[in-house]
C-alpha cells in the first residue's frame, strides 16, 4: 500500500532436506524444504503436511545506499515464507556479516505470507503448536537463505537509479470481512471508492549503465489462493507473479538463475481476500456471506471461498497474472525518480503496556496479548474447527472449562482490558513450556529521499492502514517533508497476527479477536510510528528511547514430528522407475501432462532436452519452474513414491527429452546416500 502525500544443502534424519541455491549475479537465493510430515504455516490445519512441491520459495535483498556516504544504507528482504518470526529476525541480527554496516536498526525482514510454506521456525509456544514444535533444519534453512541473499546483494551492488509509480489492480481481490469494514464510520468510508486497498508501488532499479536490475513492488493480496487442502509447498499468487516478471527478464535461464530480481512483497492484506467468487457452502452452492460465515447445514466448515479459477492452482496463476501484467505496466511507465538521503528509525516497545491519548481528556492502554473465540473460527479463506464462528462476542461455558482446567483463566485485568473480545487463549498469562506470545516487538521506519517504508508487525486492515498512513504523513508535512511516498509493508520482523480498527473490533470476527492487543492497537501503533516519523525528520533517531532487546528463548529442538527412516524392496534400488513415460507426446498447451513414478524420499528433478549439435542432454526446466510437480506419498514400512510431472506447454521445443531425477536416503544405521533415476527418452512434437 502506498499513498503520495499530495494528493540449504542440509538435512535431518529422512524428515527434512534443505537445498539453496546462489545466484552468481543478483540478491537472489532460493528455500526448498520437501518431506512429508511437516507442517504448512499459515492455516495452522494439522492435516496440512507437505509432500511435495510446486514451485521454490525464494527470499530476495534490496539493498538501497547513499552514494555520497557508503555507511548510509538500508536492506528491504522480502522472503517467500508465512511471516517473520521474532527468532528468525534476532538470529539473522546476530549472524549478519559486515561489521556494524547492517543491523536490527536498518535492516526489515518481511514475509509474502504464503500459506504453503514451512512451519516451525518460532519460539513462542502458540506457533509452535500449530506447527508441530521447533524444528531446526527448517529454521536454520530460512535463517542461512536470508543471510546469502543479503550477501549476495551487498557483494553486487552498483550504482543506479531508483523509479516509482502507482496504479490500481482491477479484478483481483475482496474484502472477507465487509460487514467490520461497514463498522467503522460512515464519514471514514466516504474518503474510499473501494473496501480494499487496489493500489500497488512499484520500484524500478536500473545501473548507470542502462542495465535493468531489479523491481520491487508492494500490493495487499493474501497469498491463500491454494487453499488448507494443499499439501504442496508454494510461494502462491504473489510468487507466480515473481515467477512471470523474472522469467521474462531473465530469458535464457534456467528458473531462479537469472541476474534479474522481482520482489513482490506484502501490505495492507489484512482483510483482503484473492478468492474472489465470494463465500459459498459448498454443499448447497448458496452464499454464506452473512456475520458469521456459517451455513445452515454443515456450520462454518462448509463456507468457503474460492475463485476465480477450476481449481486452487488455476486460481492461484490467474490472480498471480493479474498482479505481474499490472506490475509490467508500472514499470514501464516509471519515470519519477527517488532521490534524497538515506534514514533508518527503529525501536523496542513493549506493546502490553502503552498508554496512548485518545482526545483531549481520555487514555486508553494496550492490553497483555491475548486470542478471542472468533480466532478459533478461521476465515473463508481457510475455516476453523469445531463449532467456533466468526463474529463470537460471548463466551461459550464448555469451552471457557476446557481454557481454565488445561490452560489458565484469564485475570479479570485482561478480560476488562479486552473488552468485547470474550477470550479463548489469554496468550499473554502463559509462559509454559515457553511464552506463548511477545510483548517485546519491534517497530520501524526506513526511508530512501522521498520514500518511506513502515515495517509493520502483522496483519492490517485496510481501513487501519489508511488511519496510519494519514498521520505519517502529516507528521512529515510537519516537518518540511511534504512530498513522501508512505508505503505500508506487511509481516515484518515479527508476527502479531491481525490489526483492525477500534470499530472493527467491536464486530469480533477473524481480524478483531486476533488482534493481540486489545482495542487500542491501532491507537498505540499510530503514536509509536508518529515518533518514528518524527526522529527521522529531525535527525534524532539514534536518541529514540528503547527497551533491551527480547531474548532468544532456550528452544533448540523441540519437534512433534514422527521419525521416518527409508527402506525399499529388495529386489529394487533407490531411483528405480515404477512407471516410465510414453514414447511420444504432443503439445496440447497446459492439458498435457506426464509423469513417473520412483521409489524415492527426496528429489530434485529436471527436464532435459537432447542437443544434436553438442551430443549433450541440456537442462530446459528444473523443480523451480511451475510447469513441474513433485508429490511424495509415504508408504509402509518405510516406503515411499515420488511422482514427478511435467505439464507440457505450447511453447516447449519440440525434440527428445527425457527427465532425471536426484534424490538421497537415510535407512536404519547407514549413513545418508545419494541417488538418481532416469526416464526412458520421449518425443514431444508440435
Amino acid at each position: 500500500m502506498a499513498w503520495d502525500c499530495d494528493k540449504f544443502r542440509s538435512t535431518f534424519p529422512s524428515v527434512y532436506f534443505f537445498e539453496k541455491l546462489y545466484l552468481l549475479v543478483g540478491p537472489l537465493v532460493v528455500f526448498h524444504y520437501c518431506r512429508a510430515f511437516r507442517t504448512l504455516m499459515g492455516y495452522a490445519s494439522m492435516d496440512q503436511s507437505g509432500a511435495g512441491m510446486i514451485s521454490r520459495q525464494y527470499c530476495r535483498a534490496f539493498i538501497f545506499a547513499d552514494p555520497n556516504n557508503s555507511t548510509q544504507r538500508v536492506v528491504f528482504v522480502t522472503a517467500e515464507i508465512g511471516m517473520i518470526s521474532q527468532r528468525v529476525r534476532l538470529a539473522v541480527s546476530g549472524k549478519i556479516k559486515y561489521g556494524d554496516l547492517y543491523g536490527p536498526d536498518n535492516v526489515v525482514l518481511s514475509g509474502t505470507h504464503t500459506h504453503s510454506g514451512p512451519g516451525g521456525y518460532f519460539q513462542y509456544t502458540i506457533y509452535m503448536i500449530s506447527s508441530r514444535g521447533f524444528i531446526k533444519p527448517s529454521f536454520n534453512a530460512i535463517v542461512n537463505g536470508i543471510l546469502e541473499s543479503i550477501a549476495t546483494a551487498h557483494e553486487n551492488m552498483v550504482k543506479g537509479r531508483v523509479f516509482i509509480n502507482k496504479g490500481l489492480v482491477e479484478n483481483t481481490q475482496i474484502n472477507r470481512s465487509p460487514l467490520s469494514y461497514l463498522n467503522n464510520p460512515e464519514s471514514e468510508r466516504l474518503r474510499y471508492t473501494s473496501n480494499t486497498d487496489k493500489e500497488m508501488v512499484l520500484l524500478k532499479m536500473v545501473a548507470d549503465n542502462g542495465q535493468e536490475i531489479g523491481m520491487l513492488s508492494w500490493f495487499a493480496i493474501h497469498p491463500v489462493s491454494m487453499n488448507n487442502t494443499n499439501l504442496h509447498t508454494s510461494s502462491d499468487n504473489i510468487g507466480y507473479a515473481a515467477y512471470l516478471f523474472e522469467e521474462e527478464k531473465n530469458k535464457g535461464y534456467l528458473t531462479g538463475k537469472g541476474p534479474y530480481v522481482a520482489g513482490f512483497a506484502s501490505s495492507n492484506l489484512g482483510d483482503v481476500s484473492p478468492n474472489i467468487q465470494g463465500p459459498h457452502c459448498i454443499n448447497t452452492g448458496d452464499s454464506c456471506e452473512n456475520l458469521n460465515n456459517y451455513c445452515p447445514i454443515g456450520g462454518t466448515k462448509m463456507c468457503i471461498a474460492k475463485g476465480p479459477g477450476k481449481d486452487m492452482l488455476e486460481s492461484t496463476q490467474i490472480i498471480g497474472r493479474n498482479i505481474y501484467l499490472k506490475a509490467k505496466e508500472l514499470y514501464s511507465t516509471a519515470f519519477e525518480e527517488i532521490n534524497g538521503p538515506i534514514h533508518s528509525a527503529h525501536q523496542w516497545v513493549d506493546m502490553s503496556n502503552i498508554t496512548v491519548q485518545l482526545n483531549a481528556t481520555h487514555t486508553g492502554k494496550t492490553c497483555k496479548p491475548a486470542l478471542g473465540y472468533s480466532f478459533a473460527a478461521g476465515t473463508m479463506d481457510g475455516p476453523g474447527m469445531f463449532n467456533f464462528t466468526q463474529g463470537m462476542i460471548e463466551g461459550n461455558s464448555f469451552w471457557d472449562a476446557v481454557r481454565d482446567a488445561v490452560l489458565t483463566r484469564p485475570s479479570k485485568e485482561t478480560e476488562e482490558c479486552h473488552k468485547p473480545k470474550p477470550i479463548l487463549i489469554p496468550t499473554g498469562e502463559l509462559s509454559k513450556p515457553y511464552p506463548w506470545h511477545p510483548n517485546i516487538i519491534d517497530i520501524q521506519i526506513i526511508t530512501v529521499g522521498s520514500l518511506a517504508i513502515l515495517a509493520l508487525p502483522g496483519e492490517f486492515s485496510y481501513v487501519l492502514s489508511f488511519f496510519i498512513y494519514l498521520y505519517i504523513c502529516k507528521e512529515f508535512e510537519s516537518h518540511g517533508k511534504t512530498e513522501m511516498n508512505v508505503v505500508l509493508s506487511g509481516l515484518c520482523n515479527i508476527y502479531t497476527h491481525y490489526i483492525a480498527t477500534y470499530e472493527e473490533y467491536q464486530i469480533q470476527r477473524y481480524e478483531g479477536a486476533s488482534t493481540l492487543f486489545g482495542p487500542h492497537t491501532l491507537s498505540a501503533y499510530i503514536q509509536l510510528y508518529r515518533g518514528l516519523a518524527k526522529a527521522i525528520a529531525e535527525g534524532t533517531a539514534r536518541d529514540l528511547p528503547n527497551l533491551p532487546e527480547p531474548p532468544i528463548l532456550n528452544v533448540t529442538d523441540l519437534t512433534f514430528l514422527p521419525i521416518i527412516r527409508d527402506a525399499k524392496p529388495l529386489d529394487r534400488n533407490y531411483g528405480d522407475v515404477l512407471q516410465d513415460v510414453q514414447p511420444k507426446y504432443r503439445m496440447v498447451g497446459t492439458l498435457l501432462l506426464l509423469y513417473k513414478t520412483f521409489v524415492t524420499n527426496f528429489t530434485f528433478l529436471t527436464v532435459e532436452k537432447y542437443d544434436n549439435t553438442s551430443n549433450h542432454w541440456k537442462v530446459m526446466y528444473n523443480d523451480a519452474s511451475w510447469d513441474t510437480r513433485f508429490t511424495w506419498q509415504k508408504d509402509i514400512w518405510g516406503r515411499s513414491t515420488s511422482i514427478v510431472q511435467w505439464h507440457i506447454s505450447n511453447n516447449t521445443e519440440p525434440g527428445t527429452y527425457r527427465i532425471q531425477y536426484f534424490g538421497h536416503s537415510k535407512e536404519l544405521l547407514r549413513p545418508i546416500r545419494s541417488f538418481s533415476g532416469s526416464s526412458l527418452q520421449f518425443e514431444v512434437s508440435g
